[in-house]
């Protein structure tokens, strides 16, 4: 039988072994202003919308490049953008609070 030394002062039961995972603290992703896709990213919408906007009309009063199809392109950019953020938040390493707390 093993018996467990402990010091009277620090209470009537013996300490305990306990273990702590130990885990890194920081963030693998960056916050999204801090990228460099956030930036490219306005930078593509500033130039469909000025695009839209310096394509005028030719001597038959037609319009190339009309809002509507302006707006599609930011949206068809914004789907990507927001692709590409969804997939480097996926790749990170770091978990919620909630979900370790369920683990344990």
């Amino acid at each position: 039988m093993r018996t467990e030394q402990y010091e009277p002062r620090a209470g009537t039961q013996p300490m305990g072994t306990q273990v702590q995972e130990i885990r890194p603290t920081g963030n693998e992703t960056k916050s999204s202003f801090m990228t460099t896709e956030f930036w490219i990213y306005l930078a593509a919408v500033a130039a469909v919308l000025i695009a839209s906007y310096a394509v005028g009309t030719n001597a038959n009063h037609a319009d190339y490049f009309r809002a509507d199809k302006a707006w599609w392109f930011i949206t068809l950019l914004t789907i990507g953008y927001l692709g590409s953020r969804g997939l480097a938040k996926a790749g990170s390493s770091t978990r919620s609070k909630m979900r370790d707390a369920r683990r344990r």
